[in-house]
């Protein structure tokens, strides 16, 4: 309710995936791709393959790798930022992970129209760009399909915990510093949680009404294996 509807198959539109650069980094590749996750909405994000994926008959586990709130947006998951600390995306593809990095709605340069997609909140939207990222994921040979990993720091570890609550193909989410009650977040004061890149809903409730908080979602993403 607060966050809108979840997105049908009605929005589930082929991903028509194009590469707009390939950089070798070494032991992997990044590549800055684009993907359709619904009609008239295509996602900026990159995609780091270890090298391996290409020398090898095996499929390799897969990750989301969601970014903070961040002027570089996505960038900064995948070495492009200025703090080392910020890019585990790197280290997790130098694990032999590949991992996706698609950007947050409203921040950096990406910026869909909302209202025009019809969508409530930006949460609702990132979800959906999420999942359809884990589309785009099952779709590569070398990646192993429906057992997924979700990881983010601020606002990506929220973004990964209610993106596993809606799709059960995420079976572990890394949340670092992810979550708080909504009770506990400034003292009450939520208003940082209602922008329309979040969920503007939410502040028509009073603090003793909340329709959810953080430890009910934590408890819809057990158990998953």
């Amino acid at each position: 309710e607060v966050m809108g509807p979840l997105p049908g198959n009605e929005k589930r539109c082929p991903l028509d995936v194009k590469m707009e650069e390939e950089v070798d980094c070494g032991d992997y590749l990044r590549r800055f791709i684009t993907y359709s996750s619904e009609p008239g909405g295509r996602v900026p994000a990159y995609l780091l393959v270890p090298k391996g994926a290409f020398k090898s008959a095996k499929q390799f586990p897969a990750v989301l790798a969601l970014h903070q709130t961040h002027a570089l947006g996505q960038k900064v998951v995948v070495g492009l930022g200025n703090s080392t600390n910020d890019e585990y995306g790197v280290e997790l593809v130098r694990r032999g992970y590949v991992v996706l990095a698609p950007p947050y709605p409203l921040l950096a340069n990406y910026h869909p129209d909302l209202k025009k997609l019809g969508y409530t909140s930006g949460t609702m939207k990132a979800i959906w760009d999420n999942m359809r990222g884990l589309d785009l994921l099952e779709s590569l040979p070398f990646v192993k399909r429906g057992q997924f990993g979700a990881i983010g720091h601020s606002l990506g570890g929220h973004n990964s915990i209610y993106t596993a609550v809606f799709d059960e193909r995420i079976k572990v989410v890394v949340s670092s510093c992810g979550f708080d009650s909504y009770r506990d977040y400034m003292d009450g004061n939520i208003t940082g949680w209602t922008s329309e890149r979040y969920m503007p809903k939410l502040k028509s409730y009073a603090p003793d009404s909340y329709p959810f908080d953080f430890h009910e979602i934590i408890g819809a993403l057990a158990p998953r294996l």
